[in-house]
């Protein structure tokens, strides 16, 4: 057996390093697939309105009350908070910390999980300035922070939320621990996002659509994998019988 294979009692491995055992626990892959079939359909649903220019209208609405709202509530403590966000969002520090998870994953040979992780983050940056080109959208016009391109999706949310999602997926092995630490990190994601509204460096629906778009992929490449693994392991079983 492989080093960092430890979690699983079954050889190989990394058939069952993404999630636990699917091809022992239908459930449990089905319960995964589930997730996030819901957490694409609702990133599909929030990117079709923005470009929807009749529900466009709508959401801009809405953006521009929140805004007011993160305008009037302003104060220096929380201001602060929220620069250090930004920064955390920044690429000088997510880039270290990538490499670190992938480092760790490549050297403890859980090529599944880096696979997943790798392939998450990958997709994510590529998205971002495709995306954001597409959509051309402005960004509001007081912001509290330096901002460059179009303002929808939000870069920092979607850099945010597919890190520390992945992370738990790719680092904390399936249970308890696991439920927590994602709960955790669905926290920071949604604190990242609100930092950016606040700031006036997003409009809501631009942190709403990151925020998702980054869980849609930090969720989907383990789920793709695992998937694809638990059907290799019954067309190897199929053609043994």
């Amino acid at each position: 057996m492989r080093a960092g294979g430890g979690m699983s009692r079954v050889s190989p491995p990394e058939g069952q390093e993404l999630l636990a055992a699917p091809e022992r626990d239908p459930a449990v892959t089905a319960t995964v697939l589930a997730i996030t079939a819901v957490v694409l359909a609702l990133t599909a649903a929030v990117f079709a309105a923005v470009a929807d220019h009749g529900l466009l209208a709508h959401i801009q609405r809405l953006d521009d009350a929140w805004l007011r709202l993160m305008i009037s509530g302003r104060s220096a403590p929380v201001t602060a908070v929220a620069k250090v966000l930004n920064v955390l969002g920044l690429v000088y520090v997510t880039l270290p910390v990538r490499i670190a998870i992938a480092g760790y994953l490549a050297l403890r040979r859980r090529w599944w999980r880096l696979a997943a992780f790798a392939g998450a983050v990958l997709l994510s940056e590529i998205l971002i300035g495709t995306l954001k080109g597409v959509y051309d959208r402005a960004r509001p016009p007081e912001s509290l922070v330096t901002t460059t391109g179009a303002s929808f999706p939000s870069g920092h949310a979607i850099a945010a939320s597919v890190t520390v999602v992945a992370a738990v997926i790719a680092l904390v092995p399936p249970g308890r621990r696991r439920i927590a630490w994602a709960t955790v990190a669905a926290g920071f994601s949604v604190l990242m996002g609100l930092s950016r509204a606040y700031l006036g460096a997003h409009w809501l629906s631009d942190v709403v659509g990151g925020a998702l778009l980054g869980s849609a992929n930090a969720i989907g490449w383990p789920a793709i994998l695992v998937y694809r693994r638990s059907a290799r392991v019954l067309s190897r079983g199929h053609r043994a019988a």
